[in-house]
């Protein structure tokens, strides 16, 4: 039977201490499974810009909506500059987050899969320039750009081992240490030298949708960070890289 892989283990093959920190408490084969960031390692602008016609550059000011949920899902999205959040309303009127998407990333690319409506609102976080790419001109660079199809598909691959590692965290590790990951991760730690850039326009009713947990939790967690030196506020939420002494020691309080 194969051993969970450690520390020695990530480091060999090129993970750093910061990438492994944030899933060491999980179950192994989260630990086992990361990969660099998705879009760091592939930069699809040079294959973009041979699209001959269709695409488009579209900016957006912040709280300004790029599609609705039940939209026609007919193209995929690559964001050039700034942040878009994605948000899901139940029958029932209930809202979650699921997720921020950042500069550099696609989203809406379910469409490429026969998706016909958009299960999720795309809105902007902050003032946000996106290039519109309609899945016929996206299956068509698909087919006749390999190198660009690989890229992709690579990239596709890590953003989902990325969902399995966040359903994981979801379902096995603390409110406090799954609020003190998702802020290292939107931070970029372990992917950029510290200091961190400040995650900005986020707030703490967003923060507790994307880890299910209540607002009030995540304020008294962010006040506990903040008293410990894990997080400051100044212009934005700056993050620490010591906060993920957060995710493997045993302080945290009950769920």
């Amino acid at each position: 039977m194969s051993k969970p892989a450690t520390l020695a283990d990530h480091a060999a093959h090129g993970f750093s201490a910061g990438q492994y920190a944030l899933y060491k408490d999980c179950l192994s084969p989260v630990a086992a499974g990361l990969l660099p960031d998705p879009a760091a390692a592939f930069d699809p602008r040079p294959f973009l810009a041979k699209l001959p016609i269709g695409k488009s550059v579209r900016t957006y000011r912040r709280g300004e909506v790029v599609f609705f949920q039940g939209a026609i899902a007919d193209a995929v999205h690559w964001i050039d500059r700034g942040e878009v959040q994605l948000t899901v309303v139940s029958e029932d009127g209930k809202e979650a987050v699921t997720g921020i998407v950042a500069a550099g990333s696609f989203f809406g690319e379910s469409c490429l899969a026969g998706e016909p409506l958009w299960m999720a609102s795309a809105t902007a976080v902050h003032a946000t320039t996106l290039l519109r790419i309609p899945r016929e001109a996206m299956v068509n660079l698909l087919h006749r750009e390999p190198a660009f199809a690989e890229g992709f598909i690579a990239y596709l691959l890590s953003r989902h081992i990325r969902m399995e590692q966040d359903l994981l965290d979801q379902l096995f590790n603390s409110s406090e240490k799954r609020l003190a990951r998702l802020l290292l991760l939107l931070a970029n730690y372990g992917k950029q030298p510290e200091p961190l850039p400040p995650i900005e326009n986020i707030s703490h009713e967003i923060l507790a949708e994307m880890i299910g947990t209540t607002r009030s939790r995540v304020t008294f967690f962010m006040n506990r960070f903040r008293k410990l030196g894990f997080i400051d506020y100044n212009g934005g939420t700056h993050v620490h890289g010591s906060l993920q002494t957060v995710l493997h020691n045993h302080f945290e309080t009950r769920r």
